[in-house]
């Protein structure tokens, strides 16, 4: 049982809602809070108790990037704690029998930032009336809450308990409700049953279709109903903060949730700071404005190399510099499109010589010296060390600089013809070009490009970079256009054996190496390609045993057989992770720890670290 303890505890009306309060317009605290709030142990985390109050400046680099919110916010049903345990949230506690079957229970008397009951009917909807729903939800629930292809028996026992039992474990259950960008398997249906055919009344319905000139109802739920996006200020949240700013476009306020289900050993309900303010600014601005001292917690936008300019600015812009951990498995890594659309070049990349070729002929120590103070950890894409499956050859695997192995692998390919600049040519004739593609983001990937670029010549391959917008690389990769692409290495570079490997099997389209096999597999086969290449189908056997496994033990087997195929066969090719991350803190910020690991995932990068309980002291 995941369970948390209940504190008799006298709240303390803040400031912030006081005068809502004394006008009647909101009920008193100790009316706003569930019967069982959660209350964090600060002391014990080596924390202080803190003061309510001010207003938390950062940045983001598009308004749609207001979505971060939820990530920082970390409200989950379950969630990750610090030593990366699972741990109840928004769930007073939660009974799991053998990864079967899953009972939870809600706190009584929690509400939506409304003010609204958040009970069990609010799961009740999403399964019954959006995820099931042909129309909202075309392709049924999302993949994780299939088994072998078969759902879950859902049961609502009464308004504070939810069950979901499967035929078999589904052990990768909880941690996607852990996960940075969550599920959400509920949703406020007082709001949006006025906006569902089965629901609400067709005249009012068919005048609110008019207004927001849509056609369907179906498009108008889907519109208003985006909890992830958090772009709606008018749909209920069980976040610390809420949306305060409609139709923004660089300045976005969010104010805290009257209705946050938190509240520290002292009666204050949290979060603590009142209002965050979020500025959309040009990704080149946002060292330079933190350097200005006009953020008070920052990563997002900052990479190593801004720490110079950002050390030389403390003392004005009266901030602190810390340098966190990175947590993903490759700080930038070169992903080689094995569904590119182009059939000589697709067959060429899945040959393991050419990628283990290419691997070897980078001089990753140049890269690391000039561009990290050789502060990065140099080798191929694999889990980091404080992974359980983390092996100290496979971060080597074909990793050295060794132009000579290099060149002999691809004249073992057959790769021995060149042109008269020293371009190897194909079978056909063309020369080896390889075009990478970038998103345009991060100074540091284009000048690890250019130093590839004079590498790859003593191979006979020539590197052309194409920097794009992040949305349009992504829609290239997925539709096999782009024959390479450069993005970090896996999000999470700290996997357990709890932690689902459907990311390290072709599972994912997000996995740039294989786009249309992880389109496969996230339609049922509707779209994509089945994998079909030896290394890729053992892949995809392992992670399916993976979920059919009874025990950690078993699990645990199976990741690090998966992580060895990932270092054998260079699907990707790493050039050095563990690259510290700046993180910019107003001297006034207390609560931020100076020593952590900025991930997505786990650990929904601040998320993790509770930013609620984050406060402003002089």
């Amino acid at each position: 049982m995941l369970a948390t303890v209940a504190v008799a505890l006298d709240p303390i009306e803040g400031a912030f809602w006081k005068q809502e309060v004394d006008a009647g317009n909101l009920p008193p605290v100790a009316e706003r809070l569930p019967s069982v709030p959660l209350v964090p142990d600060l002391e014990l985390r080596g924390r202080k108790l803190g003061t309510p109050g001010g207003t938390m400046r950062t940045m983001v680099t598009r308004a749609k990037d207001v979505r971060q919110m939820v990530v920082y916010g970390y409200a989950r049903l379950v969630g990750y704690n610090e030593r990366y345990e699972i741990v109840p949230d928004i769930l007073q506690s939660l009974d799991n029998e053998n990864d079967v079957k899953f009972t939870m229970h809600l706190r009584p008397g929690h509400k939506w930032s409304d003010g609204h009951p958040f009970t069990s009917e609010d799961f009740r909807y999403w399964w019954e009336d959006v995820a099931t729903n042909d129309l909202l939800s075309p392709s049924g629930p999302i993949d994780f809450m299939r088994v072998e292809g078969r759902l879950p028996t859902v049961s609502f026992p009464d308004e504070h308990t939810v069950v979901y039992e499967w035929h078999k474990p589904n052990p990768q259950f909880l941690q996607k409700l852990a996960e940075a960008r969550p599920p959400f398997i509920y949703r406020p249906a007082h709001f949006l049953k006025p906006l569902h055919a089965d629901y609400a009344d067709e005249e009012t319905l068919t005048e609110a279709l008019y207004e927001a000139r849509v056609r369907s109802w179906a498009a108008l739920h889907n519109r208003s109903d985006n909890m992830y996006k958090f772009d709606n200020p008018e749909l209920p949240t069980l976040q610390p903060w809420m949306l305060a700013t409609k139709d923004g476009k660089s300045r976005f306020l969010f104010v805290r949730n009257p209705y946050y289900h938190r509240i520290d050993f002292n009666g204050v309900q949290l979060p603590y700071i009142d209002v965050v303010e979020m500025q959309v600014v040009a990704p080149g601005l946002v060292a330079a404005k933190a350097n200005a001292g006009e953020v008070d917690l920052q990563a997002r936008g900052l990479d190593f190399k801004d720490t110079a300019i950002l050390k030389k600015g403390e003392n004005s812009g009266e901030y602190k510099t810390f340098l966190w951990g990175n947590g993903t498995a490759s700080q930038i890594a070169i992903y080689p499109n094995l569904n590119y659309n182009d059939d000589l070049w697709r067959e060429t990349m899945r040959d393991v010589r050419f990628r283990r070729a290419l691997s070897l002929g980078i001089n990753r120590k140049i890269i690391n010296r000039g561009l990290y103070f050789g502060l990065a950890k140099e080798g191929g894409m694999a889990v980091l060390p404080i992974s359980p499956f983390y092996r100290e050859e496979n971060r080597k695997a074909w990793a050295a600089y060794d132009v000579d192995q290099a060149n002999a692998l691809l004249d073992e390919m057959g790769l021995t013809e060149r042109d008269k600049d020293g371009t190897r040519l194909l079978p056909d004739g063309r020369p080896a070009w390889i075009v990478v593609e970038t998103a345009g983001e991060r100074q540091e990937v284009e000048n690890a490009l250019q130093i590839i670029i004079d590498n790859w010549k003593d191979l006979g391959i020539k590197l052309l970079m194409r920097p794009l917008e992040r949305d349009i690389l992504r829609n290239r990769v997925y539709s096999g256009e782009t024959m390479a692409a450069v993005w970090f290495g896996w999000d999470n570079g700290i996997p357990q054996s709890y932690t689902s490997p459907d990311y390290v099997a072709p599972w994912r389209q997000e996995f740039f190496a294989w786009p249309k096999w992880g389109q496969y597999h996230q339609t049922s086969g509707d779209s994509g390609e089945p994998p079909d290449i030896a290394p890729a189908i053992k892949l995809n056997e392992l992670a399916h045993q993976w979920a059919r496994a009874f025990s950690a033990v078993e699990r645990g087997t199976l990741w690090q057989e998966m992580v060895d195929i990932h270092a054998e066969n260079v699907f990707a090719i790493g050039v050095l992770n563990s690259a510290p991350q700046p993180v910019v803190v107003s001297n006034r910020l207390r609560n931020v720890p100076e020593k952590a690991i900025w991930a997505w995932s786990p650990g929904a990068h601040f998320g993790v670290y509770r930013v609620d309980e984050f406060y402003f002291a002089e």
